[in-house]
């Protein structure tokens, strides 16, 4: 008889309740994934016992072992006593933050990247979402029924839509009405276009007017509004060239030549405060001392500046682009990129031309 909990699948499964796996399941269908890995849950939870047993043997407890309790006034037992909870307090809750800040983090970014995944998923249905209907309408206009024109319009091309469709119309066809279908499907995905669209052929059904000519204004509709969205893409493209310029161009060159303003400052105060401007008859109004600013420093700090500037820089550009910040989380290492070799490239032609300067 096999042990509980031995696989990882089953740590998976005793780690989420059973009222959350209906939802579970239901998102992670969003994404595209059929089962809910619970075997990945289980490793994640092997993994950071993992990582929290190395992290407390070669850091953890070290620290702990030399941390010690003065009592003035007690006995030896005392202090013993008392380092020995202080000891134990510790590591009770290393063992206990720690795994659960590892999952945590590990939760979090699976959730990003499967809610990244779920939009583009449903970017690509919007895009193919007038050719589908074209379809549909052309089926219906050549006597099919509206359930038979749904799984006719089914094409390999449409590849996520005629998935989703596909999945409705295997439900129409086992008996479940044709609007609940419908109306789970536009459910599941966050999108205001479809919803309108299956929303208002609803409708039209309900009310038993023709479908196919409903269909194509629908199709018009969507057009127009691609269409609208893209002159408003060609409007702002001066925002975008602005805002790259200054995260590629301005900023870079501004911490070069903060950069270098501050090397030319050291030597400056270097030289003034060596030379006897006594002696020499020469009485300055200020005195010049060595500054204590790391050049080091200051150039990872312009290094993590630049990166920040990029990454929220790119967010910018995606809001004025696509109205949303999930569309351009692929600018974001684009930015950075750019960002840092166009500093690197200053930097070394800064310190060519400033080199001979003293």
């Amino acid at each position: 008889m096999a042990l509980p909990f031995t696989s990882p699948e089953d740590f998976g499964k005793a780690f989420v309740f059973k009222r959350f796996r209906p939802n579970l399941r239901r998102y992670f269908l969003k994404a595209g994934i059929i089962e809910v890995p619970y075997k990945l849950f289980g490793i994640i939870f092997y993994l950071s016992i993992i990582i929290t047993a190395v992290t407390y043997l070669y850091y953890i407890y070290p620290l702990l072992a030399t941390i010690k309790v003065q009592i003035l006034g007690t006995s030896f037992i005392a202090h013993f006593i008392s380092n020995s909870l202080a000891f134990f307090a510790g590591t009770v809750i290393f063992w206990i933050a720690a795994p659960l800040a590892i999952v945590a983090v590990i939760v979090l970014v699976m959730y990003f990247y499967l809610d990244l995944r779920i939009y583009n998923r449903t970017k690509r249905m919007e895009d193919v979402l007038p050719d589908f209907l074209r379809f549909v309408s052309e089926n219906l206009k050549g006597g099919m029924s509206f359930e038979r024109a749904l799984w006719s319009s089914i094409k390999p091309e449409f590849d996520v839509l005629a998935s989703e469709v596909r999945l409705a119309a295997k439900k129409v066809m086992t008996g479940q009405d044709v609007e609940e279908a419908l109306t789970e499907f536009t459910d599941k995905y966050d999108s205001p276009i479809m919803r309108r669209a299956f929303e208002l052929i609803q409708e039209g059904m309900k009310g038993g007017g023709r479908i196919a000519d409903l269909i194509d204004k629908i199709i018009e509709d969507i057009e127009e509004m691609k269409e609208l969205k893209a002159e408003m893409k060609a409007t702002n493209l001066s925002y975008v060239i602005f805002v790259t310029f200054v995260v590629i161009i301005v900023a870079p060159g501004l911490f070069t030549l903060s950069f270098q303003f501050l090397t030319v400052l050291q030597k400056l105060g270097e030289k003034l405060a060596g030379a006897d401007t006594q002696q020499a008859g020469i009485n300055l109004p200020i005195s010049f001392g060595n500054v204590s600013i790391d050049t080091e420093t200051f150039k990872s700090f312009s290094r993590y500046a630049l990166a920040i500037i990029s990454g929220f820089s790119s967010i910018i550009v995606s809001i004025i682009n696509k109205g949303n910040i999930k569309g351009g989380i692929k600018l974001i290492p684009i930015y950075v990129a750019a960002s840092l070799v166009a500093y690197t490239v200053f930097m070394y032609v800064a310190s060519s031309l400033f080199a001979n300067l003293f």
